[in-house]
């Protein structure tokens, strides 16, 4: 889901007003320092055009023409950063070049630098600053000593237009811009989740298995010495280790229950929700309507995240019933968990819940919490619909 260019509501300066309040001021030091940010945007572009367009004819013109695209960016950076905290105008970042052409040659690098047209936008925003620059310096100058009456409105309808400008020359070039850097934020929450998982997954062998077994080693160590002089200590001792070896494998099991539980692979989502449903504190009812089984990874996804949610209601709704909902609507997988708890529930409230956005998000997932103090609590998730045979098909193609 792709956030719009535009200023939120609660970002939005207030109305223009004779008193001369903060975001005034704002505006006014934003309209005075608009000719000397217009007269540098100028002479850089002025002077890169004419450089590289000049020397285009050798070897060095287009790569110098390239880099100065890049800086062009920059450029553009630093007015987006001064609107943001001036104008109140939020705009995304482009994605950067170096996504694109990572990896690539030099004759890569060269074309995808030549047609940037983030940076492109940003020289033509630069070009045409130079006389409205000019233009608002003079008349904020002479309103602050003569139209000074009617100066914030004034500002506001010259900053106005310094809003319209920068959101469409310097936002993302399209949806496509703008999808591109949303992805490479999912990808970073992709590869942090999947550290932490990891990291857990360390944590429990070591604190757990590991530390079991070698324990277990000891005492059937201390045993074998026993046998021949006190055979009695040495098997008690080996009944001893015959616990510790079922507790062991029982961890294990949770463990690789906790990594993928068979009963999802084999069964699929209906047994496996009613699993953990059995498990869960509080009465759950599970219902799953879908015409065939999911890609594997949508399916985990579906699992873990039905999983925490439960976790949740166990540890914190003081909820006397809870239901699980699944079915299948158009190219997407629905999730629905009810309880009757006390409610309050927040995404960032300490229970996992900005997590499990973070990750249905990361994989083009919605996450939508509905928990008013005193209840119901209703939490609705979405992802992406892929056939499980499809999903195969792709696998056996690959190398």
């Amino acid at each position: 889901m792709t956030m719009s260019p535009s200023v939120p509501d609660n970002d939005r300066p207030p109305p223009a007003r004779f008193a001369f309040d903060r975001w005034t001021w704002k505006e006014i030091a934003y309209l005075l320092a608009n000719l000397p940010m217009a007269l540098a945007g100028f002479v850089y572009t002025v002077f890169l055009i004419g450089v590289g367009a000049g020397l285009s004819v050798t070897v060095v013109g287009l790569p110098l023409l390239a880099l100065g695209l890049q800086g062009a960016r920059g450029l553009g950076r630093v007015e987006r950063g001064r609107a943001r905290g001036m104008l109140g105008v939020r705009i995304e970042e482009p994605s950067p070049m170096t996504a694109s052409r990572r990896g690539q040659g030099f004759f890569t690098w060269l074309w995808s630098g030549l047609k940037d047209p983030v940076g492109w936008r940003t020289l033509l925003y630069s070009f045409i600053r130079l006389p409205w620059g000019v233009a608002t310096f003079a008349v904020t100058l002479v309103g602050l000593f003569v139209l000074w009456p009617v100066l914030p409105y004034v500002a506001r309808a010259l900053t106005n237009a310094d809003r319209a400008m920068v959101r469409a020359l310097l936002s993302p070039s399209d949806e496509l811009e703008r999808r591109i850097a949303e992805l490479e934020s999912d990808r970073g929450v992709v590869v942090d989740t999947a550290a932490a998982d990891l990291r857990r997954i360390e944590r429990d062998l070591h604190d757990g298995a590991q530390a079991r077994l070698v324990a277990l080693a000891m005492g059937l160590g201390l045993a074998k010495e026993k046998l021949t002089d006190d055979p009695e200590a040495a098997a008690r001792m080996v009944d001893e280790a015959h616990g510790e070896v079922k507790v062991a494998l029982q961890e294990l099991r949770d463990l690789a229950r906790g990594i993928h539980p068979a009963v999802l692979t084999d069964r699929g989502l209906d047994a496996a929700l009613s699993a953990i449903a059995s498990r869960c504190t509080v009465p759950v009812t599970v219902s799953v309507h879908l015409p065939g089984r999911p890609a594997e990874a949508i399916e985990g996804i579906a699992y873990f995240t039905v999983s925490e949610l439960l976790q949740n209601v166990s540890k914190h709704s003081r909820a006397t019933a809870a239901s699980v909902d699944v079915w299948r609507s158009g190219d997407r997988l629905m999730l629905q968990v009810r309880d009757d708890g006390r409610g309050g529930a927040r995404l960032d409230g300490g229970t996992g819940m900005a997590g499990l956005a973070e990750r249905l998000g990361a994989v083009d997932g919605l996450f939508l919490l509905d928990s008013p103090e005193g209840g119901p609590t209703t939490v609705t998730a979405e992802l992406p619909w892929r056939d499980r045979a499809a999903s195969g098909t792709e696998r056996a193609a690959m190398p």
